[in-house]
C-alpha cells in the first residue's frame, strides 16, 4: 500500500472537527460499511450463543450451596454469612437475649423513675429503685444530665417487662449507688466518692474593669454577680474601685477522687485600697445555704434606692392623671407596672406583711411595713403568695401579676408611704445598718480567719 493510503485515519471520530474533511471521509467509511453489511444479507439482531457451563450436581452442588454467600448475593452489604442448607428449619420467634444493657439519661425537669420506664424498666421495679434512690440522692432530684447504667434480666414471657437486674447511678456528688437484685427484690449498696472541699481562693488587681479582672481570674460568673452585688452596698464601683486595687475572693469548691469539680457561692470577698481594706463575709447561713454579708467586724450595711418590684415597663408614673376608667383628674399615687399575666412580684425591702387579701379598687393586695414609718403596698394581683403577719425578705416573692380590681389590663400598682403620706416610689432610698455581737460576732471572726488562711489557688 501506498505510504500517502498508510497514514490517513478512516475511521476519525466523528463527534469532533465536524464538517472537516478527516470527518467526511469517516461518514463516507462509516455509510459504506453500512451499505457493505445490508448488501451483503448479515442478520443486525441475532443474538450472539456463549458457553454456558453444565450444572452442578449431587455432593459437588450441595458444597457449593453450603459456601454460597447469600447477603452478597442479594446485593446487601451486611455482614456475610453462609447460606442455610436443607436441614434448616425457621423459628416461629427468635429467642432473646438473657440479659440487655443499656443506659438512660435524665432530661431537663426530668424524675428518676420515668426515666427509667422510658429505658424499658418495669413499673414496679422503677417504683421500687426510685424509692431507694429518694433516700439519698439530694431533696431537688437527679440533675439534668445524670447517666444511670442499667442490666436487664430475662422475663418469663414476652409480654412482661425485663426484670431490672442491675442499675448503676452516682446519687450525689460525693456518693455513687449501685442496685442488685437479691432474693427477687433490689438491694443497694453504697460506694462513696471522696471529695476534697477546699475552697478556691483568688486574688489579682482590678485593673480597667473589676468584672473582666475576677473572670480572667478563674470566678464562676455566678460568684461574680454576688461579688458586685455585696461590694456595691459597701462602695461605688463606678466612682471608688480603681485600677491598683486588688481583689481578694474566696469561692466554694469541691474536687471529687473521680475528677470531676464544681464550684458553688462566694464565701469571703476582700477589696485593698492602699491603706485602706474592705473584707466581707457571708454569714448566718442554715445548712449551707443563705447567709448575709457582714464586715469582718460584724457590721452590715444596706444602701440603694428601692427598685422595681416587677419585670416590667413602668406604664404610668406617680402624680395627677386622667383615670382611665373613672374619666376625671386623680392624683395617681404609686407607679403602674405592665408586666406579663403572672409575673412574680417581689418584696421591695425586708418587712412584715400588713395586710393580704381583698382591698376594692387594687383587688388583691398586699400591704408591707418597712420600719421607720416606711409602708409599701402591692395590688391587683391574680394571686397572693404571702400571709398577714408573715416576715418577708427583700426580692423574696410575695404575689404575681394580674387585674383583680380597678383595672383595664395586667399590670402591678405599686404604692410607697412614709409616715402615712404617699411619696413616688422612685424617690425613696433606704440605709439600713445592723451589727453582730457576742457569740456571733466571735463566731464570724473565727470564720474570716478560717476563710483567710486558705492558700491561694489562682489569679493575676
Amino acid at each position: 500500500m501506498p505510504n500517502v493510503l498508510r497514514g490517513i485515519d478512516w475511521v476519525p471520530d466523528l463527534g469532533s472537527r465536524i464538517g472537516s474533511a478527516d470527518w467526511w471521509r469517516g461518514a463516507a467509511t462509516c455509510a459504506a460499511l453500512c451499505w457493505g453489511a445490508w448488501s451483503l444479507g448479515l442478520p443486525l439482531a441475532q443474538p450472539v450463543t456463549g458457553g454456558v457451563e453444565a450444572p452442578l450436581e449431587g455432593a459437588v452442588a450441595e458444597r457449593a450451596r453450603a459456601l454460597a454467600i447469600r447477603p452478597l448475593g442479594l446485593g446487601s452489604s451486611v455482614p456475610r454469612a453462609i447460606a442455610a442448607g436443607d436441614l434448616v428449619r425457621p423459628l416461629a420467634q427468635a429467642p432473646e437475649r438473657p440479659s440487655i444493657t443499656l443506659s438512660a439519661t435524665l432530661g431537663q425537669g426530668d424524675r428518676f423513675g420515668d426515666a427509667l420506664r422510658r429505658a424499658g424498666v418495669g413499673r414496679d421495679d422503677a417504683s421500687a429503685a426510685a424509692a431507694l434512690l429518694a433516700g439519698v440522692a439530694p431533696a431537688q432530684g437527679l440533675p439534668s444530665g445524670t447517666r444511670v447504667s442499667l442490666t436487664l434480666g430475662r422475663r418469663p414471657l414476652r409480654t412482661m417487662p425485663r426484670p431490672l437486674d442491675q442499675l448503676s447511678v452516682r446519687a450525689r456528688f460525693d456518693l455513687h449507688v449501685r442496685m442488685d437484685r437479691v432474693n427477687g427484690r433490689l438491694a443497694m449498696t453504697h460506694q462513696p466518692i471522696a471529695v476534697d472541699r477546699t475552697p478556691l481562693r483568688l486574688q489579682g488587681p482590678v485593673g480597667a474593669s473589676l468584672y473582666r479582672a475576677v473572670r480572667a481570674a478563674g470566678t464562676p460568673a455566678k460568684a461574680v454577680e454576688e461579688l458586685l452585688k455585696a461590694l456595691s452596698a459597701r462602695v461605688s464601683l463606678g466612682r471608688d474601685v480603681s485600677a491598683s486595687d486588688r481583689f481578694d475572693l474566696v469561692v466554694e469548691r469541691e474536687r471529687a477522687a473521680t475528677g470531676e469539680s464544681r464550684t458553688g457561692r462566694l464565701l469571703y470577698a476582700g477589696l485593698t485600697q492602699g491603706s485602706r481594706r474592705l473584707r466581707l463575709v457571708r454569714f448566718g447561713q442554715e445548712d449551707g445555704h443563705g447567709g448575709e454579708w457582714f464586715d469582718a467586724d460584724g457590721q452590715q450595711e444596706r444602701r440603694g434606692v428601692m427598685g422595681l418590684p416587677v419585670a416590667g415597663r413602668v406604664s404610668s408614673s406617680f402624680g395627677y392623671r386622667m383615670h382611665p376608667l373613672l374619666g376625671f383628674l386623680k392624683l395617681h399615687k404609686g407607679l403602674d407596672i405592665a408586666a406579663s399575666h403572672g409575673s412574680p412580684i417581689y418584696a421591695a425591702l425586708d418587712g412584715v406583711v400588713q395586710f393580704a387579701g381583698r382591698s376594692g379598687g387594687y383587688g388583691n393586695f398586699v400591704k408591707l411595713a418597712h420600719g421607720g414609718g416606711l409602708q409599701s403596698g402591692y395590688g391587683h394581683m391574680s394571686r397572693i403568695a404571702v400571709a398577714s403577719g408573715t416576715r418577708v425578705a427583700r426580692g423574696q416573692v410575695i404575689g404575681f401579676v394580674g387585674s383583680t380590681g380597678l383595672s383595664t389590663g395586667p399590670h402591678l400598682h405599686w404604692e410607697v408611704w412614709r409616715n402615712g403620706q404617699a411619696v413616688n416610689p422612685r424617690s425613696i432610698s433606704y440605709d439600713q445598718i445592723s451589727r453582730l455581737s457576742g457569740e456571733k460576732l466571735r463566731a464570724l471572726r473565727a470564720l474570716v480567719g478560717r476563710l483567710t488562711a486558705v492558700p491561694v489557688s489562682g489569679g493575676l
